[in-house]
C-alpha cells in the first residue's frame, strides 16, 4: 500500500462538497467550520471546556483506562434537531471487531451542552452541507465526546484499528492536543491502494469523510514529559436510521 506523508491540504467552504464527491473526505480550518455552521470561531473554542471531567469508558477490552467520552444521538429533519431519548451506541463486529456486537451505555452528553447554540449549529450546519451531497428525509446522527490520555503510558484514539464506523458520514473535530506526541490521523481509500497520513492539530480543525469510501485510523499518544491528552469530536450522520443491536430490533 502507498501512504503518502503530507500535511493535509485544506478545503475552502466552497469546495467541501465537491471534495468528498472526488476524494472521500476533506479537511477544513477552524475559519471555515465556521463559516460553513454560520457561527464563530470564538464560540466553537468556547465550547472546548466542555471537555473537562469526561467519565472514563468502561467497555475498554484492552484493559486499558485511557478513553473518556460521553454520547448523545439526535435526528435531523426540515433542517430542525432533536434530540433523541438516551440509547446504546452499538455497531456490528463488521466496523468494529473490537468492541462490536455489544450495546455500550455511554454517560449522556450533558444538557448544557447540547443546549449551547454553537453546538446546536455546529450539528445542523454540518446536516445541511451534507444533505446537498445526499438529499435525504432524516439525518440519524450520533454524537461523541471523546478524551484520550497518558495515564497508562499510551493512549489509542483507535483501539480497533483502521476501520469504517458503518455510516453515510464521519466528522472529527480536533479540540486540543496538550502535552503529546502521536496522534497522526491516517485515511485510505476502501477501493484502492493509496492513502494519506496527517496530524490534525488546529484547534476545531475537521476532517469529514464519506465513510462508504475511507477506512480511517489515528495513531496512539505518547506524552512529552509527565501527561497529556487528546480532545475530539466525533459526529456521525447516517441515512437509514441508527444502528441498533439485531436483539433490540426484535423486542
Amino acid at each position: 500500500m502507498t501512504t503518502l506523508t503530507l500535511s493535509p491540504p485544506l478545503t475552502q467552504a466552497k469546495a467541501i462538497t465537491q471534495a468528498l464527491r472526488d476524494d472521500g473526505f476533506a479537511v477544513v480550518s477552524a475559519e471555515t467550520v465556521a463559516q460553513v455552521c454560520n457561527v464563530s470561531v470564538a464560540g466553537l473554542e468556547s465550547m472546548t471546556p466542555y471537555w473537562e471531567g469526561l467519565p472514563r469508558d468502561p467497555y475498554l477490552r484492552d484493559g486499558g483506562r485511557y478513553r473518556f467520552r460521553r454520547h448523545a444521538s439526535y435526528e435531523i429533519k426540515n433542517q430542525a434537531l432533536t434530540l433523541v431519548p438516551h440509547r446504546a451506541h452499538w455497531q456490528s463486529v463488521d466496523y468494529n471487531a473490537l468492541h462490536g456486537g455489544i450495546e455500550r451505555w455511554f454517560e449522556p452528553i450533558q444538557s448544557q451542552v447540547t443546549n449551547d447554540p454553537t453546538w446546536q449549529a455546529v450539528l445542523l450546519g454540518l446536516a445541511n452541507l451534507l444533505s446537498g451531497l445526499k438529499p435525504v428525509t432524516t439525518w440519524f446522527v450520533e454524537a461523541h465526546q471523546f478524551r484520550i490520555d497518558t495515564t497508562d503510558g499510551i493512549g489509542r484514539p483507535t483501539p480497533e484499528g483502521a476501520h469504517r464506523d458503518g455510516v453515510d458520514f464521519v466528522a472529527v473535530f480536533l479540540l486540543d492536543r496538550v502535552g503529546i506526541q502521536g496522534g497522526e490521523t491516517r485515511i485510505f481509500d476502501a477501493a484502492g491502494s493509496t492513502g494519506l497520513r496527517f496530524t490534525l492539530s488546529e484547534p476545531w480543525s475537521l476532517l469529514l469523510m464519506n465513510d462508504e469510501r475511507m477506512i480511517h485510523e489515528s495513531t496512539p499518544i505518547r506524552p512529552l514529559a509527565d501527561y497529556g491528552y487528546r480532545d475530539t469530536l466525533v459526529l456521525t450522520f447516517r441515512s437509514n436510521g441508527f444502528q441498533d443491536s439485531p436483539n433490540r430490533s426484535q423486542q
